[in-house]
């Protein structure tokens, strides 16, 4: 079967993940909060299940990427995914909702490093590269949008529903990658006679052997942990935060389903125009200056989270809530174009798993400490403490800018080879 143009198929990917991403998303905090009833330390270890799948495959899975296929890898990833999926919205306990996360996240490792470094090699263009990382990402929210608008719709009727519907729909993008997902830029390494494991702990060293090499990319595996531990915190508790301390707005008989629906929807649509707004102001002529909005958006997201555990009324709690969201869809598209600009093709895949890897040891670091303070005091107190863990990044990138780290920004970027 005749094979589509790489980057077509990735808006797809990335379309259809975010749409079913957003069916599941818009109503599971909600799902795991009302329905099954978890404590703070309870969301926190679901998350923290989730990121230990996350640790324990990443790598692994982005060296197979690297050594055989990441078109291969992205198909079993999706299809892992959807079956996760299945198994959290047909078994509403928490044993169960704790086995659909480590089935999930091993889903995920397959796709996180190998869909980026698959459509950096089929690209092979730095500056093109950016561009269409920022438009998948518009592409992406308006996909999103849609899926909101049908996991609400599908939540008022059965709460779990929008979760078995998605994990239904990740098998059937799963069987359209299979089909039509092309593999042009990518050359398997050539192990020769070396034994399969053999060839992988190459890899791993080779990629191991580069961070060594060049100091900026010990920088960016440090601010991943930071920004891992941060993280972990806000997504397991923002919830239970806003339906513990405020009440929604009472308006005609909407229920509180469509209100998260309502929350993600505006969230959606800012996102879009930021985007919108970044690509075109985006220098790239000059793409290793991207640490300096990485820094503003870093900081951005520090205030928002401080206003968001602290604020005392719905409306200031929302303003904040929709600024953190819309900072941090900004800051994934250009933290991967980020880390693209310093590794070559051979190991990329294997890079953006590790730093995916160092991503989850942050969370699941971080994540029981914020469980425990949200038990024992408060969730204001647990999000406020969570967000403390991005001062060492904002330190980090001011001394990139700056040019006090052991080489500039300007020094350490190289261009990438297809």
């Amino acid at each position: 079967m005749q094979r589509l143009n790489a980057y077509p198929i990735y808006l797809i990917l990335r379309g259809g993940q975010s749409a079913f991403f957003a069916l599941v998303f818009t109503i599971n905090m909600l799902y795991q909060v009302e329905t099954v009833g978890l404590s703070p330390l309870q969301l926190v270890l679901v998350g923290t299940s989730l990121e230990l799948s996350i640790l324990i495959f990443e790598v692994p899975t982005g060296i197979v990427a690297d050594l055989y296929s990441r078109r291969l890898s992205v198909i079993i990833g999706t299809f892992v995914i959807g079956a996760g999926f299945l198994i959290e919205g047909l078994f509403p306990v928490f044993e169960a909702i704790i086995l659909a996360q480590i089935v999930w996240g091993l889903g995920y490792t397959f796709i996180s490093g190998a869909a980026d470094a698959w459509i950096a090699d089929e690209i092979n263009d730095d500056k093109r590269l950016t561009n269409i990382l920022l438009r998948s990402s518009q592409f992406s929210s308006v996909s999103g949008l849609v899926g909101i608008g049908v996991s609400v719709g599908l939540a008022s009727m059965f709460i779990r529903l929008p979760i078995i519907v998605a994990g239904c729909l990740f098998a059937v993008l799963g069987a359209f990658l299979a089909m039509f997902m092309p593999e042009n830029g990518f050359k398997p390494a050539d192990r020769g006679d070396r034994q399969t494991y053999q060839a992988m702990l190459d890899t791993l060293k080779e990629a191991f052997s580069l961070v060594r090499r060049r100091p900026l990319l010990v920088i960016i595996l440090i601010t991943t942990v930071f920004y891992g531990m941060y993280s972990e915190g806000y997504d397991r508790l923002w919830t239970k935060h806003m339906l513990d301390n405020f009440t929604l707005p009472s308006i005609g008989d909407l229920d509180t389903v469509v209100w998260f629906g309502i929350f993600n929807v505006v969230g959606m649509l800012l996102s879009l125009g930021a985007t919108e707004v970044l690509r075109r102001r985006i220098d790239h002529a000059r793409p290793e200056r991207i640490v300096r909005p990485l820094l503003v958006i870093v900081s951005i997201i520090f205030a928002g989270l401080v206003v968001y555990a602290n604020a005392n009324s719905f409306a200031i709690l929302m303003v904040a809530f929709w600024t953190i969201g819309t900072m941090r869809s900004l800051y994934y598209p250009l933290w991967v174009a980020w880390i693209n600009q310093h590794v070559r093709s051979e190991v990329r895949a294997t890079m953006l798993s590790a730093a995916g890897q160092m991503d989850a040891f942050g969370q699941i670091a971080g994540g029981p400490i914020w469980g425990i303070i949200g038990n024992l005091g408060s969730t204001r107190i647990a999000i406020t403490a969570a967000s403390t863990m991005l001062l060492p990044v904002l330190w980090l990138y001011t001394r990139l800018i700056r040019g006090r780290t052991a080489g500039t920004v300007e020094v350490e970027a190289v261009p990438t080879t297809g």
